[in-house]
């Protein structure tokens, strides 16, 4: 059902000492995504892999009508213990949030189930694909991209839903035009129906997130446009929230646990950068070209 690996650096030389990462650290394990889908009944065919890490394998498909881009999250078991079900309840996820966000305008659209050879892909998650790129570290946007991105936000955040992950420069494209759009909702949070008694508890945590979401805004605000922002770096500091810097007191020895294991293990180059693996996330990729 899904295609033989294909040539991991697809014409990129691998960086000194490194090399392909194996099955274990692949969400398809040796498979790469296949190379035909057929999503809304029309039949799209690979045209890009993206990424292929962990967590999922991202590719674009092109039909004779448009793009789309699929998300085929894991399946590789881990040391014998099955994964498959990871991979369902993150699709799953996607599905949830993108339909909670339906209409809201720098979202993209949810395009429906994807299936291979009339078989539907339960770890598969399907979206229209959005023609740019992902926000550069060094790029200077125009004079409207922060009001529109604020707006899209606060959209998100009326409908009840966290981003979470807006830290990641690789959640947040911009389009042709300069616009913006919010991508990548796995680690989400919804505020959810039908539950009265957590109904408050559940709230404050949502408010919470949202306020992080709003942080981590500002800071892509002040990088970007600091002549925006009016704000100076020092002045942001000390506006974090506590929980942020408490999951930073977490969250920074185990990402760099996790750079120094993949380092040893000879996936990445000695500063643990994505953009130092064989088969870098594109961004990284093009960003590192």
């Amino acid at each position: 059902m899904f295609s033989p690996s294909l040539p991991a650096a697809a014409g990129r030389p691998a960086p000194t000492g490194t090399r392909p990462r194996p099955p274990l650290f692949r969400a398809l394990g040796q498979a790469e995504p296949p190379e035909a889908v057929e999503i809304g009944g029309a039949t799209f065919r690979l045209l890009e892999i993206l990424k292929h890490d962990s967590w999922a394998a991202t590719a674009i498909y092109t039909s004779a009508t448009g793009k789309a881009l699929c998300k085929f999250n894991r399946r590789q078991p881990i040391l014998s213990i099955p994964m498959a079900w990871l991979g369902r309840l993150l699709a799953a996820r996607e599905r949830h949030f993108h339909a909670r966000l339906a209409g809201v305008v720098g979202i993209p659209a949810h395009l429906g189930p994807v299936s291979v050879d009339g078989v539907e892909l339960s770890n598969a998650f399907s979206r229209e694909f959005i023609e740019g790129h992902v926000l550069d570290r060094h790029q200077r946007v125009d004079d409207d991209f922060f009001p529109r991105f604020a707006a899209l936000l606060a959209d998100v955040h009326h409908r009840d839903v966290a981003h979470v992950d807006l830290h990641k420069r690789e959640n947040v494209l911009v389009d042709l035009s300069g616009r913006p759009w919010l991508i990548d909702f796995q680690i989400s949070f919804s505020l959810p129906r039908g539950v009265p008694l957590l109904a408050a508890p559940l709230r404050s945590l949502l408010r919470i997130l949202q306020q992080c979401d709003d942080y981590h805004l500002l800071k892509h605000h002040l990088h970007h446009r600091p002549d925006q922002a009016g704000l100076e770096a020092d002045e942001i500091d000390r506006r974090r929230p506590w929980w942020i810097r408490l999951h930073r007191r977490f969250a920074v020895p185990f990402r760099t646990l996790r750079r120094q294991l993949l380092v040893g293990l000879r996936i990445r180059g000695r500063s643990g950068q994505v953009s130092t693996e064989v088969f870098p996330e594109v961004a990284h990729r093009r960003h590192a070209a």
